[in-house]
């Protein structure tokens, strides 16, 4: 008997033991390995019945049949409807990432415009994240430049402000918004309360799709202020009629008849998908993004674009209508699914003639353009790769490459960066960020090492007990391409490259040393040139001299790019951390000193200095404190 044949009845055996007390119920099962790593999640309207049809290995193709041979047990969770099975099964896939599962990879939340409703005089904004504070969201759009554009426009037609409520707070003249005509300053009362709340009425009016209504009272008062010749007051309102007239020229297709739609179209070609979303609401296109799932080669579109949807809409609001390229799997079942996440009816259609057929088609030119743009560009990595495998004497091209710098100034905030990149390019899900802890200030070398220290100890333990691949065995899984996982902090890198010298080199290569890996990880640093020119970078590795690459070689500007990227984020990280230094208080670190406390401390006393030099006996006579709330804040400080 052969190990894969083996292999296959001792996977069918753990199905058919998982079988035995298993309802005829929905629900969703998930199908594990013998170290417990999730191979697939899927849904059933009879678990027993679904599961059962995994034993009769010879009606399964062969890439269930490889899955099927892994599975050493099986877990399941019973619903109540098989709609609520499709949900749970969305949300498990994209918690866990199973391999043989359709995968939605690029999940980036999408942002909004908010209308703050908790202020006189509401402010504009681009919004991200949670809906926590009280006003009006509009959205999604695809990206944060069609909210820009979008909110330029807000301010051109209707004149909001966008400064923050403190900056509000604070202002005894007008700002240059109001200078150059994109606020009306109402912050120093040029404006009273109630004509600020014209405007934002009529903001909100463009904002749910009526613009034209906007256009037509604008050129009214337009032909009033000239027959006054007011020509000041005519010339505002018909750069505003200019602002809202570009916007709708900028509209890429006719789009009568569509109010709140998403349109999917799905290209598919050798192997690979993209799905452009193109998202409408209120009659207006906000945006469009490429994705590109991970799926089987023989995955039939019907089916990626239903396993799509079902993860696309799990943390994302879901639109009355959803216009498809393709006739979906479970088009009934997924309506329902869907229209249980919100308060109206969801229809899933796919159109053959008229305006929803024309979006339809752009949606899918867009995606074949997107689609041939991504296989040149895997096309062009793949050979940059080669290329680096040449250069630095690996054994084939690395799959995935870590990319290390530090950030700091004068040794203050210190961040070390880690980026990923492989043949798909940057992998942006598995960067990481360390707040440096340990090293001296300005130690670029400590900083480095002590990053190497925490990557690598983590990264030990973590496989200890896991099924990831070892250095050295890059490659040798035999699964599809398509199927391998996501990338994680828990994979081992092929090359590390270190932005730094000699010095940082030795630094990690001690690491490595001390953890035992040098032999099986590629490890080189790149330093900038003289005068810190590009063109003129230095290369070490163990056993070679440095060296240096001609300025024009192409794998040179590839690694360029590697490093820039990293400094970047790197850089990036560290304003951040500063950011939320500068706008920290000495009180956030202590335990139950909340917001409210908090104020009362900075009110009496001024600052978190003088908070922090006061004694207990003034503590308590801030509003609020008691004697042992002050005691707890001067052991703080002392």
């Amino acid at each position: 008997m052969s190990e894969e044949t083996s292999s296959i009845e001792q996977g069918v055996t753990a199905i058919r033991d998982a079988l035995r007390n298993l309802p005829d119920t929905p629900g969703v099962y998930r199908m594990l390995s013998d170290k417990g790593e999730a191979l697939y999640v899927g849904k059933a309207k009879s678990l027993k019945k679904r599961v059962s049809s995994y034993t009769h290995i010879d009606r399964q193709p062969i890439r269930l049949q490889r899955m099927i041979a892994q599975t050493r047990q099986m877990e399941f969770v019973q619903t109540h409807t098989e709609a609520e099975a499709l949900l749970l099964e969305s949300n498990l896939i994209k918690k866990l990432k199973p391999r043989y599962n359709v995968l939605l990879r690029d999940d980036k939340s999408f942002p909004y415009i908010l209308l703050t409703g908790d202020h006189d005089c509401p402010q504009v904004m681009k919004h991200r994240g949670a809906k926590k504070r009280k006003g009006t969201y509009y959205g999604p759009f695809a990206g944060a430049g069609d909210v820009n554009r979008t909110i330029a426009t807000l301010q051109r037609a209707f004149m909001l402000r966008n400064c923050t409520d403190n900056y509000f707070a604070q202002r005894s003249r007008p700002c240059l918004q109001y200078h150059i005509k994109r606020c009306t300053a109402p912050c120093v009362g040029h404006v009273s309360k109630k004509e600020y709340g014209e405007q934002v009425a009529q903001a909100k009016l463009f904002l749910d799709g009526k613009s034209k209504q906007i256009q037509e009272g604008f050129a009214k008062k337009m032909q009033e202020a000239s027959g006054q010749e007011d020509y000041e007051k005519a010339g505002e309102y018909r750069d505003r009629i200019k602002a809202l007239t570009a916007v709708q020229s900028h509209q890429d297709i006719n789009i009568s008849g569509i109010k709140d739609a998403d349109v999917m179209g799905l290209y598919q070609k050798a192997g690979k998908a993209c799905i452009q979303v193109f998202f409408f609401r209120a009659g207006r296109n906000y945006g469009n993004r490429s994705y590109f799932p991970r799926h089987d080669k023989d995955d039939k579109p019907e089916h990626i674009l239903s396993a799509f949807m079902a993860q696309f809409y799990e943390n994302k609001p879901v639109p009355r209508e959803i216009i498809t390229s393709h006739a979906v799997e479970e088009k009934v079942l997924l309506e329902e699914a869907l229209g249980s996440k919100v308060d109206y009816g969801v229809k899933i259609a796919k159109p053959a003639r008229g305006t929803r057929k024309r979006l339809l088609d752009f949606a899918l030119k867009n995606a074949q353009g997107a689609l041939k743009r991504n296989m040149a560009e895997a096309a062009a990595e793949v050979e940059f790769l080669s290329g680096v495998a040449e250069l630095f004497g690996m054994d084939e091209p690395p799959s995935r490459i870590e990319v290390f710098d530090n950030s700091h100034i004068s040794g203050t905030n210190m961040v070390g960066a880690m980026i990923v990149a492989g043949p798909e390019g940057f992998r942006k899900n598995a960067y990481r960020k360390f707040n440096i802890k340990k090293a001296e200030a300005a130690d670029d070398v400590g900083m480095m090492r002590e990053v190497m220290e925490r990557r690598f100890k983590r990264l030990l333990i973590e496989n200890a007990s896991s099924s990831r691949r070892r250095p050295g065995s890059f490659g040798s899984e035999e699964q599809d391409p398509g199927l391998r996982r996501d990338d994680d902090f828990s994979d081992w890198p092929d090359l590390l490259l270190i932005d730094g010298g000699q010095g940082q080199f030795n630094a990690v290569k001690d690491v490595l040393e001390e953890f035992g890996i040098l032999g099986e990880l590629t490890l080189v640093s790149i330093a900038k040139g003289e005068d810190r020119n590009a063109g003129r970078e230095r290369f070490f590795m163990a056993g070679r001299k440095p060296f240096q690459l001609p300025v024009n070689d192409p794998v040179l500007h590839y690694l360029q790019r590697l490093r820039d990227e990293a400094h970047r984020f790197a850089i990036g990280s560290h304003r951040t951390r500063r950011k939320k230094q500068i706008t920290s208080s000495p009180l956030d670190d202590i335990a139950g000193i909340g917001a409210k406390r908090k104020k009362a401390l900075l009110h009496h006393f001024g600052s978190g200095k003088a908070v922090s030099n006061a004694g207990a006996g003034d503590l308590e006579k801030a509003e609020g404190i008691s004697k042992a709330v002050a005691q707890k804040i001067y052991d703080h400080f002392h």
